[in-house]
């Protein structure tokens, strides 16, 4: 058994090392587009210190109104222009029907709001884009090539220099400007910011088309790569051992942490998933994250909280 779980894989990686690289390769770019995901999280979560439910529905909501459009007869570049101008009309929605009530109030009432929005969003997407599956072309080839005896995909490579780029602004966005500072600020205490003079009705706004705008990149990335269909939604859980991986509260963690999940379980599945009868990558990065939790459980980049009783 012992021979079969360690040494069994690692002869097989020493004596294929080309594979081996191949496969963690791949693991990193779909370690990318599982950052993408967690990213829309992780800004919410900053602005207002809850988790965002409704932020995998916002992936599928985006991606719906840009196919829709496209089928309309939209060009792709009006169409994505049409699009964001949607989700910045959703921010705004949302913070007048339900983040303005719920100011101060508990984290689990915010929570559950986001649960209620996000069965309102797949609602309203179903009812005016269908329910059918969509294909979305947005002229990206998908095909492979080889690199030293490496097979890579064209499309995963301009996923992850999308979601490369994405991260960058964010990081520098959140850091380096007021907008950012500010963002800390309500995520820490809602009424102390109000009394400094932070406006948080249009800091809510803006995080949440923010984060909007990053769940239509993932959107684009996920819907060319598998369809737009209502299943584009579940792809938020994947995000949820990211997060605990890299931390709620890290634009950075949310990258670290979607790399090192995209790895573990293309590894695990190709050298480990014979002894369990295959199939493994689809509960190995919840495993790995309630293993991580065990001796970090604010995750790698993520702030240590600290109550005072």
């Amino acid at each position: 058994m012992l021979y079969d779980v360690f040494i069994a894989p690692f002869l097989d990686m020493v004596e294929s090392p080309t594979f081996f690289v191949e496969v963690v390769v791949n693991g990193l770019l779909t370690g990318v587009m599982y950052s993408l995901v967690a990213l829309g999280f992780v800004l919410i979560f900053k602005a207002s210190g809850v988790f965002n439910f409704a932020q995998g529905v916002m992936v599928l909501f985006a991606a719906l109104t840009l196919v829709g459009l496209i089928e309309h007869g939209a060009p792709i570049w009006l169409a994505l222009i049409l699009t964001v101008a949607v989700m910045v009309v959703l921010a705004y929605a949302i913070e007048w029907f339900m983040l303005r009530h719920l100011v101060n109030q508990e984290g689990i009432i915010l929570f559950m709001a986001t649960i209620g929005l996000s069965f309102v969003l797949q609602g309203l997407g179903e009812t005016v884009w269908g329910s059918n599956v969509k294909m979305l072309d947005i002229g990206i080839p998908d095909t492979s090539f080889e690199v030293s005896g490496v097979l890579l995909n064209e499309f995963d490579l301009f996923a992850a220099a999308s979601g490369a780029i994405l991260v960058a602004v964010l990081a520098v966005f959140f850091h380096y400007t007021r907008i950012g500072r500010a963002l800390r600020a309500v995520a820490d205490d809602h009424q102390a910011a109000l009394s400094v003079g932070i406006p948080l009705k249009t800091i809510w706004v803006i995080v949440w088309a923010v984060a909007g705008i990053v769940g239509l990149v993932a959107g684009i990335m996920w819907g060319a790569k598998s369809g737009v269909q209502f299943s584009l939604s579940l792809i938020a859980l994947k995000a949820l051992p990211v997060l605990m991986l890299g931390g709620f509260t890290s634009v950075p963690g949310a990258i670290i942490g979607g790399l090192i999940i995209g790895v573990g379980e293309k590894v695990a599945e190709i050298y480990w998933g014979p002894l369990f009868g295959g199939a493994i990558e689809n509960w190995f990065a919840y495993v790995l994250a309630l293993v991580f939790l065990l001796f970090r459980p604010q995750g790698l980049f993520g702030e240590r909280i600290i109550e005072r009783v």
